[in-house]
């Protein structure tokens, strides 16, 4: 499956590399928000909410739903401003519907990729939005009669949190990594250049690629969408908090924006849907799945293995050959024995039920 973006006769001035304060700081909203999707940012999710005023960690709790399950359209801007306040001043300039529509398309529509009427102007809209919202709780429900009411309010309300984000925590942290986003969208943006699109997307992330004929970004997603950037133009926007996410808007009538983690000590970069599907492959055989217990507690031989579990020395070499072509062991000599062990990196990111299991 994947997230189609028609690049049909786009010229490549018109596909912006370029860091976002805004998107930044809705990347590090989602990692406050779910810190299990980013083990390895535990360290800044951690320090940095034990360090929030109650004020402000109840008014992100209030709004987390525009960053929590996925990333509201609104924070991925598609013209990058050089600082929070400019991106937020343009956003001041979206009028209301488009502002309103674009904060429920992610937990209160039913379809992300067909043109809906704004809730603000049509009554089945209202209803539907309000119906959503109070499926998902009484907080969302109040808060999602607020933006109804008094869209103006909420907007200033919204604006002001933000803006606190900033002067708590994001200055700082955005002082950090801005240098190395920069960095990172000018190397891309010289790959184009010099390279062409193919390769500039390839080095942003392995889930990007350009299909055979030129016209066609291809987003290796377990979801599908269309979108066309042919008018528009396309952006792309580097961050150091989205690994392992890789953020795609696709909405009608937006400029379609890409939003992708660089890469990190700290994050390894994603493996590809195939490779994940050929790691469960080769994880689901049960004799496998014996060996992978033993070989994650050290290093064995074949012939311990096969002392171990009662079958012959060929049959273990057979399940050490699918696990190690899946990447799920590591291999070493040491004299005239070869040992081989579980790779934990590689498995912890297949599931922690997993990495439990074979530890437990």
């Amino acid at each position: 499956m994947a997230n189609v973006i028609d690049i049909t006769g786009l010229p490549p001035e018109r596909i912006v590399f370029s860091p976002s304060p805004l998107a930044e700081l809705g990347a590090a909203l989602h990692v406050l928000s779910e810190p299990g999707h980013h083990p390895g940012l535990h360290g800044w999710a951690t320090a940095t909410a034990s360090g929030l005023k109650p004020d402000l960690a109840d008014r992100l709790h209030e709004a987390d739903f525009l960053w929590r399950s996925a990333r509201c359209d609104l924070l991925l801007p598609a013209h990058p401003g050089a600082t929070l306040t400019e991106e937020l001043d343009a956003l001041d300039r979206v009028d209301d519907e488009t502002y309103l529509t674009a904060a429920f398309e992610i937990s209160c529509s039913t379809s992300y990729t067909r043109c809906r009427p704004s809730p603000l102007v049509d009554a089945d809209a209202r209803a539907r939005v309000r119906e959503m919202a109070a499926a998902r709780g009484p907080r969302q429900a109040a808060f999602t009669d607020r933006m109804l009411d008094d869209p103006a309010g909420l907007r200033v309300w919204l604006r002001r949190l933000l803006e606190d984000c900033q002067e708590a925590f994001f200055a700082d942290t955005w002082e950090r990594v801005r240098i190395q986003l920069a960095a990172d969208a000018r190397h891309k943006g010289e790959l184009l250049q010099r390279k062409g699109l193919a390769e500039a997307l390839t080095a942003a992330s392995a889930a990007l690629s350009l299909s055979d004929d030129g016209d066609r970004i291809l987003v290796d997603k377990l979801a599908a969408g269309r979108t066309t950037a042919s008018g528009d133009g396309l952006t792309l926007i580097p961050t150091a908090f989205g690994w392992p996410h890789l953020l795609v808007v696709h909405a009608p009538g937006w400029r379609p924006v890409i939003q992708y983690p660089i890469a990190s000590p700290e994050l390894p970069a994603p493996a590809a849907l195939e490779l994940v599907q050929h790691r469960l492959e080769a994880l689901s055989h049960p004799m496998r799945m014996r060996l992978c217990r033993m070989l994650a507690r050290g290093p064995h031989t074949t012939g311990e293995l096969s002392e171990a579990y009662g079958i012959t020395p060929p049959e273990v070499s057979r399940h050490i050959a699918a696990l190690k072509k899946a990447g799920l062991l590591t291999t070493r000599r040491r004299g005239r024995y070869v040992l081989h062990q579980l790779e934990l990196t590689a498995v912890a990111r297949l599931g922690t039920d997993f990495v439990e299991s074979v530890l437990r």
